[in-house]
């Protein structure tokens, strides 16, 4: 029986020590686990308020949950399905979740707007070309800002664009490099720029880095990878493609019927071995070497002697034989197969030569495909029905292909002609996603004059942009206000600007007319104004420089404005003439005063002449009209170019002459005063790709009236002359290219100058001036 006891005590105390051990063993490992978890939240910016609280906090509400990516680092990976494993793995970028709702913080976007910021450039690192054009362009933008606290989305000064390690451009230790970065923060609200990526043999889509939470622009993205809303897919292109500016597309005329001399045309590389090999290696069984010419050489690398097969010789031979820029502008359609990568330089060639490309890379996230409806510029194709694609397109009827082609002009000038279009664009997307309650829909993208070039700040209603009024049916604005600039002191009742206003006044459609007073002297008294029958609103300038006469005031209650300068002689008919005219062409300069410009072979550069031809390019500020829609916000830089116009124009210049040129242009204007009608005439033509309209014949101008006035000194002034040649090749550096267009179409009243009796003329009175 004391045995029995004995027995019983014993293991009733190895019981009691068993336990104590093993929940004195859990309560250390949680312990532990808790000091791990510290660690590990302390790295990566996470704070808990009490070491007794187990789950994780984060930084804002803009994470409610840990990101795909991270999960397989934490203890608590635990609870996640083998399918959500299997899904956060499968992309070669471990933030495949990513979303902007998830790995993008907002709030640094709402006080500032959208601003960029580039890290700078570190001693020693290398930078392609390519790449430094890229950085230019963003550094050019209006999004741009050097505080990295006044930004929103943070670029790389890295080299990220070539991450094929065969590549004499890769950059080596990337990985180190980006994570010292004291902003990377996981790579959140960071974009990426990369055109290749992974090498021989597979070619992947992996840049070499931990990319994290950072957004990829990326050319050759499969829609395997490419997270939507997130990433952006952009153009290959070469590193021969022009920084601003660019090539202008192919197609001159609209010819009728758009057929040309080759349906189907490709010239390029086959690969005898490896990924992108089947489909260029299967292209002879389509080519018919009359309307239908793909052509394949496996003629490149060094080796390609060893390796050759038996069509090498016959294919290198029929190679030599066609000129590719021949059959490039004489094609209808352009095939753009896949390469090694799925992305082709042949796909901007074809945009740009007006060859409707007909993309065979199956899997490939066309570029800027989020806004860009690419049904209307492109056939897209299988590879695995290459042999179906001849009859596929001959079946498209002519009217679809003449649409297709000049789509296909419209998208090249809007987004790919240049480097910097590229960069803008994609900026813009990201823009739009942050600013979704403004943000641009489909017709805005995929309409001229572009995304680019309609800024969604401006307004949110088509009705406010000139180019929108015959698609949605609207009227141009019935009445105008003349906006009138006056710098001289008021001494005589027979000064130009006192006549001017009577007949202006006078018009039919003439609503108001604002005086505003530049001039250093005080106001005039109020019984110094004519009397007339629309109201007469004085107001003083806020500044006496020329950009001052471009504030939208908020006296201005009609949609468009005659702009006028004080010395301007016109009369009623003539007003009344130009605005009818101005309401045919409501997002067009129109006016009376007209100057061209030249390409000067000896000196290499553009002139600018005032000779009276039959040609002109611009419309200067003498007597034209243009379009003032109200409310807009008020910005005292907006109005300097509304009034500084004496003709007919849309407001919405006003707001892109503002916040699209860049501030270096428009204090080269202030500084001179002068050559702000030449910027404006730049940037409309570069918006509309159409010239100016000028009206009915007027020789008396303001440069032989310039006697009565002040102001005559600069216009006799020789220097004025020479400040304008030089204002015009600044604009066109800056622009990249020559947005003027010359035009030698002239608008006259019905019966001008024909011999009939006056009385059957309805601007009679033009005829005598």
């Amino acid at each position: 029986m004391q045995a029995k006891k004995r027995y019983f005590t014993l293991l009733s105390a190895g019981t009691s020590l068993v336990l104590l051990f093993y929940f004195g063993g859990l309560q250390f490992r949680a312990s532990r686990n808790q000091s791990r978890r510290e660690e590990h939240s302390s790295r990566n910016g996470l704070h808990h308020t009490s070491p007794d609280h187990y789950w994780p906090r984060f930084p804002d509400a803009l994470r409610p949950f840990i990101p795909w990516d991270q999960l397989e680092n934490e203890d608590y990976n635990v609870h996640i399905s083998p399918r959500q494993k299997r899904d956060a793995n499968s992309s070669v970028y471990k933030g495949k979740k990513c979303r902007m709702e998830s790995c993008f913080d907002f709030t640094l976007c709402k006080k500032n707007g959208f601003k960029v910021y580039v890290y700078p450039q570190q001693k020693g690192e290398k930078i392609a070309e390519s790449y430094q054009n890229i950085l230019a362009a963003i550094e050019g933008s209006r999004f741009y800002t050097s505080d990295p606290s006044q930004a929103c989305l943070f670029v790389l000064s890295l080299d990220t664009l070539d991450r094929d390690q065969l590549s004499p451009q890769y950059v080596h230790n990337l990985r180190s490099k980006v994570q010292s970065l004291h902003l990377w923060n996981n790579g959140r609200n960071h974009l990426i720029f990369n055109l290749y990526s992974g090498t021989w043999p597979d070619y992947t889509e992996d840049v070499g880095f931990d990319i994290g939470q950072a957004m990829l622009a990326k050319a050759s993205i499969s829609t395997e990878n490419f997270r939507p809303n997130f990433d952006v897919s952009i153009p290959l292109f070469s590193k021969d493609h022009p920084r601003t500016g660019g090539e202008k597309g192919f197609l001159r005329f609209n010819t009728i019927p758009p057929l040309r001399k080759y349906m189907l045309v490709f010239k390029g590389k086959r690969y005898l071995t490896g990924i992108g090999s089947d489909t260029r290696n299967a292209l002879y069984h389509v080519h018919n070497g009359e309307d239908v010419v793909l052509l394949t050489t496996c003629k490149h690398g060094k080796d390609w002697q060893k390796h050759k097969d038996s069509r090498c010789d016959r294919d290198n031979t029929e190679y030599e034989k066609y000129d590719y820029r021949e059959m490039l502008h004489n094609a209808t359609f352009c095939l753009v197969p896949r390469g090694r990568r799925l992305g082709s330089f042949r796909f901007l060639e074809a945009l740009q030569a007006a060859c409707v490309p007909v993309m065979l890379s199956n899997g490939w996230e066309l570029p800027f495909s989020e806004v860009i409806d690419w049904n209307q510029a492109a056939v897209i194709g299988d590879e695995r029905l290459l042999l179906q694609i001849p009859s596929t397109i001959r079946s498209i009827h002519q009217d679809k292909i003449l649409a297709l082609r000049q789509q296909t002009q419209f998208l090249w000038e809007a987004y790919f002609s240049s480097v910097e279009k590229i960069v803008l664009t994609t900026l813009e997307i990201i823009q739009d996603r942050i600013f979704k309650h403004i943000s641009r829909n489909s017709l805005i993208w995929n309409k001229h004059p572009g995304g680019l070039f309609v800024l969604p700040q401006y307004s949110s209603y088509l009705g406010d942009f000139p180019y929108y009024y015959a698609s949605l049916g609207l009227k141009p604005p019935s009445k105008f206000t003349a906006v009138i600039h006056a710098v001289t002191p008021l001494v005589s009742q027979s000064q130009p600007v006192l006549k001017l206003l009577v007949a202006v006044a006078k018009s039919q459609y003439c609503a108001q007319i604002i005086v505003l007073w530049n001039c250093d002297k005080p106001l005039p008294a109020k019984h110094r104004w004519p009397a007339t029958a629309v109201p007469v609103i004085v107001i003083e300038g806020e500044s006496k420089v020329m950009s001052s006469r471009f504030l939208p005031y908020d006296n201005i209650v009609t949609d468009a404005v005659l702009s006028l300068d004080e010395d301007t002689v016109l009369s009623t008919t003539e007003v009344d003439f130009a605005f009818t005219v101005w309401q045919s062409f409501p997002e067009r300069i129109v006016g009376y005063p007209a100057r061209s410009h030249f390409w000067d072979n000896t000196k290499e550069r553009w002139g600018y002449t005032s000779k009276w031809t039959n040609d002109y390019s611009m419309v200067l500020t003498g007597a034209a009209i243009y379009h003032k829609n109200s409310g807009l916000p008020s910005n005292n830089k907006k109005n300097k170019r509304k009034e500084r116009k004496s003709y007919w124009k849309p407001r919405y210049y006003h707001y892109l002459y503002t916040h699209y040129l860049p501030a270096s242009l428009k204090n080269m204007v202030d500084q001179l005063a002068n050559c702000e009608d030449i910027l404006m005439n730049f940037l409309v033509s570069a918006v509309t790709k159409l010239p100016p309209i000028k009206v009915t014949q007027k020789k008396q101008y303001k440069e032989t009236m310039m006697g009565q006035t002040s102001r005559a000194s600069r216009w006799a002034d020789p220097d004025h002359f020479a400040q304008r040649q030089s204002c015009m090749n600044t604009f066109a550096s800056w622009f990249g290219y020559m947005p003027l267009i010359h035009s030698q179409m002239r608008l006259d009243p019905v019966l001008f100058k024909d011999q009939v009796s006056i009385l059957r003329k309805k601007y009679r009175d033009i005829e005598r001036l």
